[in-house]
């Protein structure tokens, strides 16, 4: 039979009252932080079915009365709201950023990891010190930058930016660290070019980690709002958030507040059940970058 894992607290532990009293307290916080973390989605999901009379209603009640799902079809098709055009530009901004981003990312991560790079190690560095920067300060030089390259209001607002995250090239850096050097240096002995090697032996064996940043990238791309308010001024080229704010939250419309709630609720959706599909993926990819081989 087999033993028992240990857990974070043992049955020892437990016999101590201050033991006891501490996972008790542990729990009880556990439970309002995931308490205060499922209430707006809850309250939003909830709102977007009350009719207008009961959202507005006070004392405001947490529950509808009367389920109105019919909330949900206006907010797709009552009011002339261009969303599926949002959600295809969000779409063709996350296919760009996953291509630019895991291809020039990870042949970056690929050299230092695997090549003779002069300075490799101080280059590593460089990228890491820029994590070490709050992003709010480079939004002016980034803009200013893309602004002289003619790319406000095109999707290389988008993509460029994407292709020079440090955070995942660091990720990836570990991933690649972890693979055995003897594996490709028998690929560079059968006539392999450093390329092939790369996209033969480097991404096969990377998966785990390279779907934790396509899932990132998902998340980052749906939830994108501020940096595209700025890139952005076609309203035809708005993604989903942006549309959403301009078109929903912000707007002066007769849109009730339920229909909006249920716009809410939709774009709240997707990125939600990702994580739910995908959090052993996601846990494993990012666990797995940490220890090399």
């Amino acid at each position: 039979m087999k033993p028992a894992e240990r857990g974070i607290i043992s049955s020892y532990d437990m016999k101590k009252g201050t033991v006891r009293l501490g996972y008790f307290l542990m729990i009880l916080i556990m439970i309002a932080i995931a308490i205060t973390t499922l209430y707006p989605f809850f309250n939003t999901f909830f709102g977007s079915l009350k009719t207008r009379e009961e959202f507005f209603s006070f004392p405001p009640t947490f529950f509808p009365k009367n389920w109105i799902w019919t909330n949900y079809k206006d907010a797709w098709s009552g009011f002339d709201l261009p969303l599926l055009t949002f959600l295809k530009n969000t779409i063709f901004i996350y296919v760009g950023n996953v291509v630019c981003s895991l291809l020039l990312i990870g042949l970056a991560a690929y050299a230092l990891s695997h090549l003779r790079v002069p300075f490799k190690r101080v280059i590593t560095l460089f990228f890491f010190s820029t994590l070490l920067i709050p992003p709010a300060t480079y939004i002016v030089p980034n803009f200013l930058n893309l602004q002289s390259l003619g790319m406000i209001n095109t999707y290389w607002a988008f993509w460029l930016p994407a292709a020079a995250n440090a955070y995942f090239m660091l990720l990836l850096k570990n991933f690649f660290d972890g693979i055995h050097k003897e594996i490709l240096e028998a690929a560079r002995i059968d006539g392999a070019s450093e390329f092939s090697s790369f996209i033969r032996i480097a991404v096969p064996l990377s998966t785990p980690i390279i779907g934790t940043l396509l899932m990132l990238t998902f998340s980052t791309t749906w939830n994108e709002f501020y940096w595209s308010s700025i890139v952005m001024t076609e309203k035809s080229m708005y993604p989903l958030a942006t549309g959403i704010y301009r078109y929903v939250i912000y707007s002066t419309s007769v849109i009730p507040w339920s229909v909006r709630f249920a716009i809410l609720t939709m774009a709240m959706a997707p990125p939600i059940l990702f994580f739910l599909i995908f959090q052993k993926f996601i846990i494993r990819g990012l666990s797995v970058s940490g220890v090399k081989g």
